[in-house]
């Protein structure tokens, strides 16, 4: 899938590096085609790296994606320039007027905050319920996905003994299902968060469906039953280094965070990490793409039919 990105943002050379079919906007408009347009709310510290990440799942297709970046309006980026986020990024305020086939919200390092007690929450809030009307198909990804199951369907997180840290074992709960064709029986999901949500409180709310969960890290995939609003609560756009990356940060805080499960071989951190995940990853978003926007979108997407929650 061609990706529709500025030549200058920093994934693209990465990309390009890695012979992903990325695409500048001069080139994309020689296309006779209507592309999907998807926006990534960004709420990660790492706003180059998961950049990266989000859009090298978004090339598996033969369908070209427009993206924009959307940032808060109310709240700074430690990690990231200014003159990177002014560059690239828009603020929710300058698009809720357009509409996307495609909308991520993405995870964010607050999970030990009350939802009503981050800067942005507020501003987040409006644009969950936008989506509702303005998006055909929106990913929640970590605790993006935490607060979506809370402002949708008032599910609380819960917090964890210790990190839920590592490469864990998923299953499949419904078979057949268009995001996982082509998916082995167990498929492996990196995680990293102190929160989580109840399988029960999930099982128990008719209008959601557990789609994939594992019985050491819980819930996983969790779609409304339109399919439109789906919720990730690990982090399938992880690299290979990323938690690798997290470790050696979270020892240089002094903090006890255990070795990733399942991650270094032999449990030594000195070793390679062994990526087990992508291949799903990969498919997954292709799948979704696929069968859940590209195929469901309209052509004119203003006629986008609004979902009710």
């Amino acid at each position: 899938m061609p990706i529709n990105i500025p030549q200058n943002l920093p994934a693209f050379q990465t990309l390009s590096n890695e012979n992903v079919f990325v695409m500048c906007p001069e080139k994309a408009r020689e296309q006779d085609i209507r592309p999907l347009e998807a926006a990534i709310v960004n709420l990660m510290p790492t706003k180059i790296e998961t950049e990266t990440q989000l859009l090298r799942l978004l090339s598996n297709t033969p369908i070209q994606v427009n993206v924009t970046f959307v940032r808060t309006a109310t709240h700074r980026a430690k990690n990231a320039s200014e003159e990177h986020m002014s560059m690239f990024y828009t603020t929710f305020e300058d698009i809720k007027e357009k509409y996307f086939d495609a909308l991520f919200i993405t995870g964010a390092p607050v999970e030990k905050l009350p939802f009503e007690e981050v800067t942005y929450w507020e501003e987040l809030c409006k644009i969950m319920e936008w989506s509702k009307s303005n998006a055909m198909s929106t990913i929640h990804i970590c605790w993006g996905a935490q607060a979506g199951l809370y402002y949708h369907y008032g599910i609380e997180k819960r917090e964890l003994e210790k990190k839920m840290f590592g490469v864990f074992p998923h299953k499949v709960h419904v078979e057949n299902h268009p995001l996982f064709k082509g998916f082995d029986d167990v498929f492996n999901v990196p995680h990293s968060r102190y929160t989580e949500v109840s399988v029960d409180d999930i099982k128990n709310n008719p209008e959601l469906t557990l789609l994939a969960s594992s019985e050491l890290s819980g819930a996983h995939l969790i779609s409304d039953k339109s399919g439109r609003q789906l919720f990730i609560t690990g982090h399938v756009e992880y690299d290979r280094e990323t938690l690798k990356g997290e470790y050696v940060r979270d020892a240089g805080k002094g903090l006890d965070t255990a070795l990733p499960y399942n991650y270094f071989p032999d449990n030594d951190p000195s070793k390679e990490p062994v990526n087990s995940w992508f291949g799903h990853a990969s498919l997954m978003y292709s799948n979704w793409l696929n069968f859940c926007v590209y195929q469901k979108t309209p052509f004119d997407i203003s006629k986008i039919e609004p979902l009710v929650i």
